[in-house]
């Protein structure tokens, strides 16, 4: 779910993910070596740029450009690595090579948060149509509150590489006050439901208008929140798609388990933790208890001062803006005991409007396209147990397992640039879900089935550069009882 931007002083911070193939090595193709896109596709660069529409948008500016990666467009100005800071280990490589056309605008909003252009107006998107085109469309939204270049590194650079059309949303609101979007508890999360389908039928107008023919294939995928879009798009749009990849995507049920039930305990156990002393063991137990697994203990400290305080209180203002009256999104840091801390939630004993409103954007289970979900097993702001596993079970008991395969990646955490923090500890994620990608690429075109679902072992002592462009999901295979995953001890 939210992984937050690092704290940045000239900008609003931003939470964001911020996060099957036998062995393959993921160094990027460029985009000439992409598969031939077929009849219909324009043989010059930025053919028809002029004819273009976005339907619905209330603005938009084409320009045609040399490189549609991050390689061309931070120099062009068609991104914002600040957008994108953080998600990505510093060493992924960028490709080169693909030209194209890329579109910005927005459709009609009313909330202003997203500053991109000087437009100050939400609801923008970013198409890139690159000239040589494999026949797909690739659809995403945005990780946590982050704007619609924050997966340019971690997914749009590698799937523009192999050819695809490319959308991207910022999701109708950002930044960390997006629920003073809306009039109503929950509005704001599923305006995120209502952007992402929009853009996706939008963007498919556009690549029929660029390329004489619509998509053979729409693909959507994206990190923690844009991975909760994507199993919402499943379940509730599968028409629009023909599969999706879930990389540690947030899960909303009105039952729980989701953040307002893990991440209270979080904030009430840590501190004693931190201070050691008598009572450290045990509050060490309590965090497992809620979902914190032992091993992830070297992250506590980290997610604590960055993800655990800030993500509970603007979820929970999101949600239930009643629990701390008049006060906005409650009281950093407070210590437990105080008044209307966030410390102390429970959910379980709020009001019923407010599973009401988590009612509203609640997942189901209930996918109609092959989805492939993955999540690191030291995942400590989205704890696997409570997440990913909860989910597998969830589709699984809805009847749509034949549509799923969940990936259990040991030692992946939910943001990335954290396997540079803590070298030899972590396996970067990006591999992973490239691995995946490829994975639903020939499941949905009936070339092979991906293996069952199990937790991909990290190997035994993998050079950094080997895990940076390598993520087999057959190694290990048969191991974790398949996709529907039994619920393990803390």
């Amino acid at each position: 779910m939210p992984a937050h931007r690092p704290p940045h002083p000239a900008r609003r911070a931003a939470l964001g993910a911020l996060s099957l193939t036998a062995v393959c090595s993921l160094l990027v193709t460029p985009a000439t070596a992409a598969p031939a896109a077929g009849p219909g596709t324009p043989d010059t660069h930025c053919a028809g740029r002029a004819r273009l529409h976005v339907p619905g948008a209330a603005r938009q500016q084409a320009d045609c450009l040399d490189e549609l990666t991050t390689a061309g467009t931070v120099a062009s100005g068609h991104t914002d690595p600040a957008d994108y800071a953080g998600l990505t280990p510093k060493d992924l490589p960028t490709p080169t090579g693909v030209p194209g056309i890329q579109i910005d605008g927005y459709f009609p909003d009313t909330s202003t948060t997203d500053t991109n252009h000087g437009w100050h107006h939400d609801s923008q998107f970013v198409i890139r149509l690159p000239d040589h085109w494999n026949g797909g469309l690739v659809v995403a939204g945005t990780p946590g509150n982050r704007e619609q270049y924050a997966n340019d590194r971690a997914i749009a650079d590698w799937v523009l590489a192999r050819g695809y059309a490319y959308a991207a949303t910022d999701k109708g609101n950002t930044g960390t006050a997006f629920y003073r979007d809306g009039r109503r508890p929950g509005d704001a999360i599923a305006e995120w439901n209502t952007r992402l389908t929009q853009l996706t039928r939008a963007a498919r107008t556009v690549v029929a208008q660029r390329y004489h023919r619509p998509p053979a294939r729409t693909l959507a995928t994206g990190i923690s929140n844009g991975g909760y879009l994507v199993r919402w798009q499943l379940e509730n749009h599968p028409e629009l798609y023909d599969g999706g990849v879930d990389w540690e995507g947030t899960l909303w049920r009105p039952d729980g388990p989701h953040l307002l039930t893990f991440l209270p305990a979080a904030l009430r156990h840590y501190p004693a933790y931190a201070a050691g002393g008598p009572g450290a063991a045990e509050a060490a137990a309590a965090l497992h208890r809620a979902g914190f697994p032992a091993g992830s203990e070297f992250l506590w400290p980290y997610h604590h001062q960055v993800y655990w305080d800030l993500t509970q209180r603007i979820y929970r203002e999101e949600v239930d803006p009643g629990y701390d009256g008049a006060t906005e999104a409650g009281t950093p840091y407070c210590a437990s005991g105080t008044p209307a801390c966030d410390a102390d939630y429970d959910y379980a004993a709020r009001p019923a409007a407010v599973r009401r409103a988590i009612g509203r954007i609640a997942l189901t289970g209930r996918i109609g396209k092959p989805l492939i979900t993955l999540q690191g097993t030291l995942d400590v702001l989205l704890p696997i147990r409570e997440d990913g596993d909860v989910y597998a079970r969830m589709v699984h008991e809805a009847g749509r397992g034949s549509l799923l395969r969940y990936y259990r990646i040991e030692d992946g955490t939910h943001t990335d640039s954290l396997a540079d923090v803590f070298p030899g500890r972590l396996r970067p994620m990006v591999p992973c879900h490239r691995s995946a990608f490829e994975a639903l690429e020939r499941w949905i075109a009936g070339h092979a089935v991906p293996p069952a679902g199990h937790t991909v072992p990290r190997p035994a002592g993998a050079a950094p550069a080997t895990l940076l462009t390598s993520c087999p999901l057959d190694s290990g295979a048969g191991t974790r009882g398949g996709d529907r995953p039994r619920r393990t001890p803390g």
